[in-house]
């Protein structure tokens, strides 16, 4: 899915989710919210939020491409003083090694209708859970199908939810030819 990777939303989806939150929360329950809109959205409308691609790690799902971005900007990055990574200076900033500040608004003409919906039930569903809750609530079949540190397959994201074994193939169809031409 990395090839679907949309910068502007996956950015807007977490200024929004970090300003449903107060402005601020840690990079695990980011992660979380990131991936149970994009799980929802994709179930739901046959198109992930961001299009990253997941990542089955030590506790949890994990979003590759955001994972970099925000390592980049935490500093632990060869790409950290790279230039694509100074104009997201104004938008976050690390509180510590772990908790991330929004520093500006979401642009929410980046962010459709169906977007904010499932990115406002995902926050709605993860805010309130504790480290250790939302590891064990993210461990569902997609991750359990997964060796660590590999890539988890659209497929299992969606049969984690229960849609049909067609659904389950058309949009991972749907997404190979996407990739195909990107």
């Amino acid at each position: 899915m990395s090839k679907l990777f949309n910068y502007d939303k996956a950015v807007n989806s977490i200024l929004f989710s970090l300003s449903e939150l107060g402005g601020m929360t840690d990079m695990h329950k980011l992660c979380k919210i990131l991936y149970f809109a994009d799980q929802r959205h994709l179930s739901v409308y046959g198109r992930s939020i961001t299009g990253d691609t997941y990542i089955a790690m030590q506790f949890g799902p994990v979003p590759s491409c955001v994972d970099d971005i925000l390592k980049a900007l935490r500093g632990d990055s060869f790409f950290s003083s790279s230039a694509e990574i100074e104009p997201l200076r104004n938008s976050l900033s690390f509180e510590n090694r772990y908790m991330i500040r929004a520093l500006q608004a979401p642009d929410m003409d980046d962010l459709s209708k169906t977007d904010v919906e499932c990115l406002a039930y995902a926050i709605n569903l993860c805010k309130d859970k504790s480290f250790s809750e939302l590891t064990e609530f993210s461990h569902g079949l997609a991750w359990s199908s997964t060796r660590r540190d590999r890539e988890m397959s659209v497929k299992d994201i969606l049969r984690e939810v229960g849609d049909e074994e067609a659904y389950v193939d058309y949009i991972a169809d749907i997404q190979k030819t996407q990739s195909a031409f990107l």
